[in-house]
Parts: structure tokens; sequence; C-alpha cells
């Protein structure tokens, strides 16, 4: 077996002869062609021309004698195409079969065809390269059997997997049918800076870099959630944004460095709404998406058809990490207690952040139905307000499905004097060694002091969702190019 450097020589010498030829083997334009699904789907009509041309890449070729079939591919539909020496001239025909390869993109001109077998076919009169490819496709080296090399070259596993095609296919859809459902709603699709010069909105570390021009530090935005309430105090009252968002952190099955949100926030609502809200608007995805409100994830059936369970914070943690009565544990032990799931913690950490710790790690992954957990602890939810009914927590929640959590949202803080008092808390946990806590943004709390209307805001992560309804495992896997190491 030839070796691909011996492959991509021998295709480089076929490169060679087309110039020799003063054949350009990579032309600016084309001479005009119809798509492949078109000349599938209305084979009948077209049949009746005197000729037309198709174009794509070939992805088979079977020689019969002075003659071959091709099967012609744009990436989603393939066409067949039938070469024979007497219908496109010996001298060409020689030429086709001794310089084109598996994976070079040709255009075809001739007239369509029903062979014996009633496979619709065009009869090629003349032909052109339009690209040649110098290295051989995957499944005809090996395949991508690596799984990082999937990831690395993803343009490889596009053409080699229909499967991961329509994964991304889907991903798209669900893309458009979120705007759709929003617009409809009457939420107005809005844009704001990724370029932040204070990181806020979220509990994370930020990439860092200097601008130049106005010599300063800049931080890629870990969220766009204080921007986004900046514009509900301009009174824009229902908004949503869907883009990326940068966080500093480890790279794991559900978490990404560079991932994509929408985040959505509507005047005069509350967490409690959202939650219905939510549920109408996942309900739509599944029906839309799936075309069923039962799905399967990771062996698991997920039913969207019946109302969402409901827990509290304390109830989770109570059910799954048998911590009861968490506000009367003391943060020692409740640190003991995360030892012993072998969580990590760090002596800056507040109790309601080790909680939390226990929350992702041991009890979100056995919840599997769609459950609202609500009402999380008020010291790790900086920008929420607290709740009238619980003291000590946050009026919010997060979805969770599937034990991926896909959701989350809160009814707003917008007390400019307690928002104040929060930042503060966070500066000094900052210099207590909290590198994830809140910052004090000055900016944010004279927009707070105009006055915002009571809000609620929710914030759905994009990839967890199609790794939801693609039945991913890994968030690479619905992820285009995810962040990896160099070689």
């Amino acid at each position: 077996m030839a070796s691909l450097e011996e492959i991509r020589s021998g295709r480089v010498e076929k490169l060679e002869r087309f110039y020799k030829a003063a054949v350009n083997p990579y032309p600016v334009s084309d001479a005009g062609f119809i798509a492949i699904a078109e000349a599938r789907d209305k084979f009948s009509a077209l049949k009746k021309r005197k000729s037309l041309a198709i174009a794509g890449r070939i992805i088979a070729m079977r020689s019969h004698g002075n003659s071959l079939f091709c099967d012609l591919s744009d990436g989603k539909n393939k066409f067949q195409v039938y070469l024979k020496s007497d219908d496109c001239g010996s001298e060409s025909y020689k030429f086709f079969t001794e310089t084109v390869d598996i994976g070079d993109f040709c255009q075809f001109s001739g007239r369509l065809f029903l062979t014996k077998k009633k496979e619709k076919t065009l009869l090629a009169a003349d032909w052109r390269m339009l690209a040649k490819s110098l290295r051989p496709l995957p499944e005809k080296w090996h395949g991508l059997q690596d799984v990082e090399e999937r990831f690395r070259r993803r343009y490889l596993d596009l053409l080699s997997n229909h499967e991961i095609r329509d994964r991304f296919e889907l991903r798209s859809r669900l893309l458009s049918e979120l705007r759709l459902f929003l617009d409809k709603d009457g939420f107005q699709e809005v844009e704001t800076p990724i370029l932040h010069s204070l990181a806020g909105g979220a509990a994370a570390n930020p990439f860092k870099t200097y601008y130049n021009a106005l010599e300063m530090d800049i931080y890629l935005r870990i969220a766009p959630e204080l921007f986004l309430k900046r514009l509900l105090v301009g009174g824009f009252n229902k908004i949503y944004e869907i883009g990326r968002n940068f966080r500093n952190e480890g790279i794991d099955a559900t978490h990404n460095p560079e991932f994509t949100m929408l985040e959505l926030y509507e005047s005069f609502s509350r967490a409690e709404l959202h939650k219905a809200f939510l549920e109408k608007l996942i309900r739509h995805l599944a029906k839309t998406l799936k075309k069923s409100l039962k799905i399967k994830y990771q062996d698991s059936e997920i039913n969207f058809s019946k109302k969402f369970s409901a827990l509290t914070f304390e109830e989770v943690l109570s059910r799954f990490a048998l911590i009861n009565n968490y506000q009367k544990i003391p943060r020692s032990d409740l640190n003991i207690k995360a030892k012993q799931f072998g969580i990590d913690t760090q002596d800056k950490e507040s109790k309601g952040k080790i909680a939390e710790k226990i929350f992702a790690k041991i009890c979100r992954p056995k919840i599997v139905q769609p459950t609202f957990v609500s009402y999380y602890p008020l010291e790790i939810l900086p920008l929420a307000k607290a709740s009238e009914t619980k003291p000590g927590f946050a009026d919010m929640y997060q979805l969770i499905v599937g034990g991926l959590e896909i959701a989350k949202g809160f009814s707003e803080l917008n007390d400019p004097l307690e928002q104040r008092r929060r930042f503060e808390a966070g500066e000094e946990m900052r210099k207590a060694g909290d590198e994830e806590a809140s910052r004090f943004d000055q900016d944010f709390l004279e927009a707070l002091e105009y006055g915002m209307p009571p809000a609620a805001g929710l914030g759905i992560g994009i990839d967890r969702l199609v790794m939801l309804f693609t039945d991913s495992s890994n968030i690479r896997e619905v992820i285009f190019f995810p962040t990896l190491r160099p070689k």
C-alpha cells in the first residue's frame, strides 16, 4: 500500500500535467451548472434538455473498459455521471482517467438519462476540473480513527460521517427556531460588545489582552448580562442576544472555553413567569426538531410531555447528597462532606460555593427528567434578587435535563444600593483570593441609578441544548472546531 506522501506526490504530478496542458485546475469561475439536488428532483423535466452541467466532488469511480461511472457529491446530495470515450472524445477521456482522483471537484456537461437499473445519470460529453485535491479522503486512508483527530480536522469528519453533518445541521435549525420563537413572542435581537474593559456578569476567569490604541487591558466577555441590563434601563423591554462567551477555565465533557449562549431579558417579568416560558420553548424545540415530546439521551428517555418537575436546591442536596438542613450546617462540616465526595475546596470559598460544587458533581448528574431546581444560595448570585419567601436564597432557578444544566434564570436585582453592596462584597472576596468573584462595575451602577424596571433574565447554553437534542455525550461533538492543545 502506498504511503500518504507517495499518494500526494502522485497527485502533484497529475496537477503539473494540467499546467503543462495549459489548463487551469483551479479556475476562477465555472461555465454555469445546476445544483445536484435540482438535477435529482427535477430529473423528468431536465431530461428533455439537450445539454446541462452539474458539478461536485467525486466520491467514487468505477471503470468499465472504455467507460466509467462517477459518483458526484455536493456534500449532501449525490448524482451519478457516466463517461464514455466515444461521447467525450478519446483524448479527453484518457486525460480524465490519468489525472482525476477521488476527492477532486469537477464539472460535467451532457444530457440526463436513466440506466438499465433506473438510476438517474448524466451522460458526459465534456468535463472540467474545478479543484484538484492533493490528499486522499479519509475513507481511503484508514479513516479518522483518533477521536481528537476528528475534532482537529473536522472538515474530514464531516466528509466521512453523515451523522456528524446531520448533528450540525440540527444545530443550525435549532438556532433558527429559537430566533423565530422569540421574535414571534415580541423579543428583539440585539448585539452587545465582546471586548469588555471589565469582566462581569458571571463568576469566571476572563481571557485578558491589551488594547494598544487605548493603552489599556481589555477582556473577552464572560457574559453579556450587564450590557443587556443597560438596554433595559434604556427602554428596550424584551431583548435577547445569541453569541459567544469566553471563560478561561478547564475543558471537560460540558465545558469549552468559548461557547454559545442565548441570554434574554424581559422588563416587568419575574423568574417564576420565565419558568413557564422556558418550558413552552423546550417543548416547541422538541416537537419541531425531533417531531416528538419524547427523545433519547444517553440511554434514557427524556419526556417533555409532562409538566417539568420542581425541586429546591435544599431538596436536591438532601435527596442526592444526603445533606439535610443545609442552612443549619456549618461551613466546616459542609467542607468535610465535600472532601468525602472527592471535591477540592479552597479556604476562600464560601459555604454556598462549596454547596454548588457538591450539587454539580453529585446531584445534577442524577437528575434526568426535566426539572427546575430553584432557590440557590444568594451569596453565589450577586446579580439576582433575594427570594421574598426563602431568606438567604435567590429568586432563581436552573433547568436540568439529562444531568445537564440547560438554562439558568432569575429575577434581576435592580436596587442600585444593594447591587453596590454585592459588588463591594465581591471585591473583598477577590482580595481574599477568589479570582472568579464579581468585579465592582461603577458604570453599571450609574446605569442602575437611573432606574431599571423589575425584570427577569434567562440564559440558555446552546451547546448543551444541542448535546441534548443530538444525544451527544461531549460538548466537543457539537462545536465545529472545539478548543484543543496544539500538536
